[in-house]
């Protein structure tokens, strides 16, 4: 805030006629004790939680009676105050500390404006181990019913949309509030005329960004001053995009911060996109094509903004590898399937940040009117790449999205069978990435023909393989009958009098199925040999680690 904002706020609230459980006056003319200063902490943020106030207010340096400045001498010294902040959050949960410590120094005396925020949904604030709250002006004990309430603050209640008190349109970026006019009329060609008549207040409120002129959470994330950032904490409103080398070492990085409808084309701008070029196939793959398909890129990074528990005070990532991008946000996967939005095709019936949601559709960032995460793996579709790949595990959501074909005999499925459906290729697609298949995939592919092989080992299908001219690959995946190994073994030991287990290995290896593993090839050689050491075919000569196989009988 700025010096004059935080005089308005002192002023507005010497004003009212008494203390609140969102504000309280102390002279702490030479000091206060620590322990209390705590307790306030802990009391004024569960508070604001309950009144649904983004922040409360601790005031050093004026009498509660009169509300005159008497000035405070409470750590005189800068540093000493900003290592308050980890003192506290040293004590409480989460660490939940102070937005800001703001000290003003007026002509009566210094005075120093603590901002508190309001306890997060759901996490009542202790302080040393105890909720504290506020009965009128009086300090107490937080009582077993506002913990309850606290706690069962649903996600229904919309983050996104609360008003930010003390934000105007000052606070906004006029970069931004120009590049949203121009997007809101792109988006809605029939208003285009109309919109160049309304001021930004009239813009920014039926674009859905404000409400009745008022700055919402949304409208600071979008269109907000870099220095307004501060209005969301402790939620952060940054894009990391970091890049690294082929063994994961970090080469660069960028951080972008509000506002994230510019953020957005800058770390587009980072991403390096390289030219891919295809193993040729006769006239199958063109010559060469971008990594990426731009829509992709921004529809996941977009993603990322909507969909962000802000909350949880984090900051969305894009990392890029030589080959791949991952995206990731916090906050849980609230369609619960990625398959279930791809295979549905519709909008979603929760948002977390609905009012966010619907501003960015609005500014033609997302699609709400579902779609977005369909178009991106039919993206990846017909540029024969693998479907993007995502990761719902802790509490977060990644996305992956491979820049190049991973496997040449799935890119030939792709690309020669027009009537498999996107959901049978997102089950294949598990298939070339050696991912486990639910009984319910498994069972599909198998009735369509499309997979053989035994679990977790499947491969495509003798059916597949013949339309997409795989006939050889297909051949190297099937086994061969067990007896033909068996077979091999007998007649080379009689054509060279005994074999060692290396000779074994090199005349087995490449007959075993490509599907197998070294370690599962060692594995089916051992059994082969054992077994025709218990039918009394052969026996070994050598040691256990220098064998020497030689036939038995006459």
């Amino acid at each position: 805030m700025t010096e004059q904002k935080l005089l308005n706020k002192l002023n507005e609230l010497r004003s009212l006629p008494a203390e609140t459980e969102v504000f309280e006056f102390k002279e702490a003319k030479n000091g206060y004790d620590f322990g209390k200063l705590g307790k306030y902490f802990s009391a004024l943020s569960n508070e604001a939680n309950l009144k649904s106030s983004p922040y409360a207010w601790l005031i050093f340096g004026i009498r509660d009676r009169g509300r005159t400045v008497v000035g405070s001498r409470f750590r005189p010294d800068r540093k000493d105050l900003d290592s308050l902040k980890g003192e506290i959050a040293n004590k409480t949960t989460n660490r939940i500390t102070f937005v800001e410590i703001h000290e003003l120094n007026l002509p009566e005396g210094r005075v120093l404006m603590f901002q508190i925020p309001a306890a997060p949904k759901g996490i009542p604030i202790a302080f040393d181990g105890h909720y504290y709250g506020r009965d009128g002006e009086e300090l107490s004990p937080l009582n077993l019913e506002e913990i309850e309430r606290i706690r069962t603050h649903t996600a229904t209640d919309d983050w996104s949309a609360a008003i930010v008190y003390g934000a105007d349109m000052e606070d906004l970026d006029p970069s931004a509030i120009a590049k949203a006019r121009e997007n809101f009329k792109n988006k809605f060609r029939e208003q285009a005329e109309e919109v160049d008549l309304w001021d930004d207040i009239a813009f920014l409120n039926k674009a859905k960004v404000t409400i009745k002129g008022k700055i919402t959470r949304a409208a600071i994330i979008l269109l907000g001053k870099t220095e307004a950032e501060h209005f969301l904490s402790p939620a952060e409103a940054k894009i990391r995009w970091l890049l690294k080398d082929a063994k994961g070492n970090d080469k660069d990085y960028r951080i972008e911060s509000c506002p994230l409808l510019l953020a957005v084309d800058k770390i587009y701008a980072k991403i390096r996109n390289l030219k891919y070029r295809y193993i040729k196939d006769g006239t199958l793959f063109p010559d060469e094509i971008d990594q990426y398909e731009p829509f992709v890129i921004r529809e996941a990074i977009n993603n990322c903004i909507a969909h962000q528990d802000y909350t949880k005070g984090g900051r969305i990532n894009v990392v890029e590898m030589e080959d791949q991008l991952i995206f990731s946000n916090l906050g849980n996967f609230i369609p619960g399937s990625v398959e279930k939005v791809v295979k549905e095709d519709a909008p979603e019936e929760h948002y977390r940040n609905r009012f966010l949601a619907t501003a960015m559709f609005n500014l033609k960032m997302v699609d709400t009117a579902g779609g977005g995460i369909r178009k991106m793996f039919n993206y990846q579709r017909e540029r024969f790449f693998p479907m993007p790949d995502y990761d719902l595990s802790g509490g977060k959501v990644k996305v992956t999205v491979i820049g190049k074909v991973l496997d040449m005999d799935f890119a030939r499925v792709l690309a020669r069978s027009s009537d498999l459906t996107l959901d049978e290729i997102i089950m294949l697609d598990k298939v070339q990435k050696k991912k486990k298949l639910s009984l319910t995939e498994e069972g599909h592919l198998r009735r369509k023909k499309l997979i053989e092989g035994r679990k977790p080992n499947y491969f495509i299908s003798a059916k597949v393989a013949q339309q997409t001219g795989q006939k050889a690959a297909y051949t190297r995946n099937r086994p061969f009958d067990k007896t033909y190994y068996l077979d091999l073994i007998e007649k080379a030991i009689g054509e060279h009098g005994y074999v060692e287990r290396k000779d074994v290995d090199e005349l087995l290896w490449k007959k075993l199925p490509d599907w197998m593993s070294d370690k599962q090839k060692k594995i089916k050689i051992n059994n082969l040999l054992s077994e025709l050491r218990r039918g009394g075919k052969i026996s070994n000569k050598g040691s256990f680690n220098k064998s020497k196989w030689v036939l038995i009988g006459p």
